[in-house]
């Protein structure tokens, strides 16, 4: 066998016995202290919408944002959200990033070969003389023998794919935010007409009570009455038309473009989700999908990863040098016979005494993994209390909205009621301006209780960690991957 062939079998070998060995202690499991189960009805306030009366096998993670969103017009902000909105932008290039480094970490378990070729002239009191090389050769390569490497690939990995749960968990979080917007901006729309239609009536009043008070059937005091009722109405038309264009402002950042007006909402604040029932005995551990945990589990598995690399640290480390090629004192005759070389330089490091500092690194990688799964437990804990708050919210808020309707419905009968009386001259003007007001409120607060019942509505939504499924289109427009699985880079 020749001296070639001797070398690649060293190289062989050394390539097979790399990366046989770990030292990365087993991952410690997660003490979140949670219950199993959230304290829920027997069925949400969504389990009473249902047509069948069945209780859904979707899970609510497993619902696309296409077909959460049951209105196309915010379907269609949201689409253009995602494939404009700069923050999001930001957290797919960070994916990116995290991807390209994940690769070379990957590419250092592997072994650098490269060609080179070159040419050196020496001269001065002596004859000028020239040499010329040329080869193929393998540079620096370490043999992983105790998964130094391989745990820093792993550490690299596994931070990419925290990335790519963080970036899922913008994606997530802008379908949210931009539905919020859109309902904010459907309220005050709708605040606003209301405003308007008060102050309408209000002037409508006044000028009736100035007749009234011309023909003496009405006193100076009933006057100014009604102008306290026109003056609030027309306060809160400038302040709800000035809060209409911040709520555009807002919907349009968050966009990242143009708004057209064919997408805007109504001035009414109707049902745009179709979130399914939630059944009573829903497993807390559906936390564990929520793009926000998973990234903290990869970050605590990434930290592990790292005290195997910190532990392998301690042990002799060896890198391998060689090279084939030729050389020869001139140019043209470089590929000749007889000028073939080849060199193999293995190189052996052992840790002797480094002042500490092997062990305030194992220390300092210890730490990391602890603070992680900190971390990891804590976005557990905070996964299921906004989960539990919104999930009381979303019966709370269903009863709500039904008394607020019925408010309103008995407020605008005595409005009715109190006009009529008081036209027919048997109640004062005061039981119908306190009638009027009574009808006002009610629909303001009736608006304010319908958006914060959509609202919950989105946020329940998001902190079960729906969204993934609609990979598909989004993929193509946003670079997001919302499958729910690991991309492999």
């Amino acid at each position: 066998m020749g001296k070639h062939a001797n070398l690649a079998l060293a190289l062989a070998a050394a390539l097979a016995a790399s990366g046989c060995a770990t030292l990365v202690p087993a991952a410690p499991q997660a003490q979140a202290g949670i219950p199993a189960e959230w304290p829920l009805p027997a069925t949400t306030a969504e389990a009473e919408a249902t047509t069948d009366g069945r209780t859904p096998t979707v899970a609510v993670a497993d619902v696309g944002w296409r077909d959460f969103l049951a209105d196309p017009r915010l379907e269609g902000v949201v689409a253009l959200a995602l494939d404009n909105n700069r923050d999001l932008r930001v957290a797919i290039l960070n994916v990116e990033r995290a991807r390209a480094q994940y690769r070379i970490r990957r590419a250092d378990r592997l072994p650098s070969i490269g060609a080179e070729a070159s040419m050196e002239r020496v001269g001065g009191d002596v004859p000028v003389s020239e040499q010329h090389t040329a080869g193929v050769g393998l540079a620096a390569f370490e043999l992983d023998l105790f998964g130094r490497v391989r745990n820093l690939g792993e550490s690299a990995l596994q931070q990419y794919l925290a990335t790519e749960e963080a970036q899922r968990s913008a994606q997530l979080s802008l379908v949210a935010e931009v539905a919020s917007v859109w309902l904010a901006l459907a309220a005050d729309q709708e605040q606003l007409r209301l405003s308007q239609a008060a102050l309408e009536t209000y002037r409508e009043t006044l000028d009736l009570t100035t007749r009234r008070q011309e023909l003496g059937a009405a006193s100076a005091l009933e006057i100014e009455q009604v102008r306290v009722q026109v003056a609030g109405a027309q306060a809160d038309v400038e302040r709800l038309a000035a809060q209409v264009r911040q709520d555009r402002n807002a919907l349009e950042l968050l966009v990242g473009a143009r708004v057209d007006a064919a997408l805007l909402p109504d001035a009414r604040v109707g049902p745009v989700t179709g979130l399914a029932a939630v059944p009573a005995g829903l497993d807390a551990d559906v936390l564990l999908r929520r793009p926000d945990v998973m990234a903290a589990e990869h970050r605590l598995l990434a930290a592990n990863a790292n005290i195997g690399a910190a532990r392998a640290a301690f042990f002799p480390s060896i890198t391998l040098t060689g090279s084939v090629g030729s050389m020869s004192d001139e140019f043209s005759g470089l590929f000749e016979s007889g000028t073939k070389v080849w060199s193999f330089v293995p190189r052996i490091n052992l840790p002797i005494f480094q002042g500490g500092r092997l062990k305030a690194a194992l220390g300092t990688a210890t730490a990391d993994r602890d603070i992680a799964l900190a971390q990891y437990e804590q976005a557990i804990q905070s996964g299921f209390r906004e989960v539990a708050d919104a999930l009381v919210l979303s019966a709370s808020l269903a009863a709500q909205v039904a008394a607020r309707q019925e408010l309103v419905d008995a407020a605008a009968r005595a409005e009715s009621l109190a006009t009529a009386r008081y036209e027919g001259g048997v109640d004062s003007h005061l039981v119908q301006l306190d009638a009027q007001r009574t009808l006002y409120s009610a629909q303001q607060a009736l608006v304010a209780t319908r958006l914060a019942e959509q609202a919950n509505r989105v946020s329940l939504y998001r902190v079960l960690g729906g969204g993934w499924p609609h990979a598909g289109a989004d993929l193509a427009a946003t670079g997001a991957d919302l499958s729910g699985g690991q991309a492999t880079p």
